[in-house]
């Protein structure tokens, strides 16, 4: 089927995301959706490996909410919570992305190019083999990694940038794992989080998920791949066990 052009002008999200399922539902793998400008649940709980929707503009929050196998592209930045709960699948953001990125995220992938907001990757989880990542190229704000229960995420700081330099890193942390170029102050990490210096056995499982970021966006990735990385990790699987009053 050819490619399917939905002009989303003025388009409240409700009838947008009623063309977007018409078109899959015809047939149509490849959808693109010009001029969107805040419409929210874009891609929410849409299946199928094989379906591609480009959005040319900034989509509104939880992008590809229980979203289970296509790929989202989207041409500029993104508001808050892209990813919320996502199963399956890819999302790609060209830009920068609001707070809540990949909040509760459980499976799949988001590359975002720039930076993101506050508490990304909140409560990021992961079942046996069904491991959801995250990276981001730029920049990270507060309470990155909020109360992690499995996951991947890894902040690159590319032009320059300080990676994440703000509190509450890992806060609550008790599974997953987030990978930092070059290292964070420890004053920055949260209650429960350890810091210590990827080893080369840790590097050989993120290299190729790194080198997958920069092809996908045109960078380079030998500096990348071969940098020096901080993992941030829980220190207890009961990060918070302290704060209860014993039986």
């Amino acid at each position: 089927m050819s490619v399917v052009r939905i002009d989303a002008s003025n388009l409240h999200y409700t009838p947008l995301n009623q063309q977007i399922r018409k078109a899959i539902c015809e047939g149509a793998t490849e959808i693109v959706i010009d001029n969107v400008l805040g419409q929210r649940f874009i891609g929410d709980g849409l299946r199928g490996n094989d379906v591609k929707i480009t959005i040319n503009g900034v989509p509104g929050g939880d992008l590809a909410m229980f979203m289970s196998g296509p790929t989202i592209i989207v041409h500029g930045n993104a508001d808050h919570a892209p990813g919320n709960t996502m199963n399956q699948g890819k999302v790609i953001i060209h830009g920068s992305a609001g707070d809540a990125t990949a909040h509760s995220m459980r499976g799949g992938r988001i590359y975002v190019r720039d930076n993101i907001g506050y508490r990304g990757g909140i409560h990021m989880k992961q079942y046996m083999e069904k491991r959801p990542i995250l990276v981001v190229g730029g920049s990270a704000r507060a309470f990155l990694g909020e109360y992690m229960a499995g996951g991947l995420l890894i902040v690159l700081g590319l032009k320059g940038q300080i990676p994440v330099a703000e509190r509450g890193i890992g806060s609550g942390i008790h599974g997953g794992e987030i990978f930092v170029r070059g290292a964070v102050e420890d004053k920055y990490l949260g209650v429960g989080a350890k810091q210590l210096p990827a080893t080369a056995e840790q590097m050989a499982v993120i290299q190729p998920i790194i080198e997958d970021f920069a092809r996908t966006f045109g960078i380079d990735a030998e500096p990348l791949v071969s940098a020096q990385y901080s993992r941030i990790a829980a220190s207890s699987a009961r990060p918070f066990a302290s704060k209860y009053t014993p039986e």
